[in-house]
């Protein structure tokens, strides 16, 4: 990996890392669909008006068969099973650890969609395997001792299905059309989707009036956590490619848990002290291109 691929890719794991300490935050005084809408509505406010100074939106409208694939693959469809899921059926540490399954996803697709024949490698698939272990070392085995609901689970794998088929979908479909123009125009769509459901429950049950933590979790969820990050995460597949780029997943969680540690008063185990060494050597072996 380059200087300047890794570097987005530590920037891409920071970015969507944080989300999860925000949403815990955001979550206490409004609803999930609330927060999808601040998130992509204010991601949208971002966005557009770069996608117009970089003359993206209209080449971005022609393809609109593929922003509403990607916002329905990328946004709608993950955001609101993820969401219901970790509301009371499964537990965060096994939804992170699900999450996890995309970077397998995505070689699958890349190999098999986009033709990409590296992404194979043996030595690619044994950090694949490393990272993914140091991902269960960190989110703990106790995450898969709780009672299932087999249901959720397949909710948020059908999620991380839907992770590694949207950004392959715009790589196949329109590669041609700078990504800003499918971000701004995806988050739009997302953002009226969810219009309606937050108008009719716009906060979490028994809040009647918001505190200030969460209103600056949803502006940060929405400039940084979305709009941001899908920017860099584009530019961080540009420069590894779609299938390495999908790593960011092992690195996402990584900081979730590390941010946890530190502000949330969770505490580090072992597991996590193997776990994080695991995470970057799978990253590194994965994320190479190997002939």
């Amino acid at each position: 990996m380059s200087r300047k691929g890794l570097l987005l890719f530590l920037a891409c794991g920071i970015v969507w890392g944080i989300p999860y300490f925000f949403i815990k935050i955001a979550v206490e005084d409004f609803s999930a669909p609330t927060i999808i809408l601040a998130r992509t509505a204010i991601g949208a406010l971002v966005l557009v008006p770069l996608a117009l100074k970089r003359k993206a939106f209209i080449p971005a409208l022609k393809k609109w068969r593929v922003v509403l694939l990607f916002a329905l693959f990328e946004m709608i469809g993950p955001w609101w099973l993820i969401n219901t899921a970790e509301d009371g059926h499964i537990n965060s540490g096994l939804a992170g650890l699900l999450i996890a399954t995309v970077p397998f996803l995505a070689m699958a697709i890349g190999y098999f969609y986009l033709g990409d024949k590296t992404a194979a490698h043996p030595k690619n698939i044994l950090g694949l395997i490393l990272g993914f272990a140091g991902i269960v070392l960190l989110v703990g085995i106790d995450a898969l001792t709780h009672d299932l609901e087999v249901l959720w689970v397949g909710a948020v794998i059908l999620a991380a299905v839907g992770y590694a088929i949207a950004p392959a979908v715009t790589a196949k479909k329109a590669p041609d059309v700078e990504m800003v123009g499918i971000l701004s125009l995806s988050m739009a769509v997302t953002a009226v989707f969810y219009l309606v459901p937050a108008i009719l429950n716009p906060l979490a049950p028994g809040v009647t009036t918001p505190g200030l933590d969460s209103w600056i979790s949803l502006a940060i969820l929405g400039a940084i956590c979305s709009a941001l990050a899908f920017v860099l995460f584009f530019a961080l597949i540009r420069e590894v490619s779609y299938s390495r780029s999908t790593l960011i997943t092992y690195a996402n969680t990584a900081v979730a848990i590390l941010l946890g540690v530190f502000f949330g008063n969770e505490p580090f185990t072992i597991g996590m002290a193997v776990g994080l060494p695991l995470v970057a050597a799978g990253s590194y072996f994965a994320s190479r291109r190997h002939t």
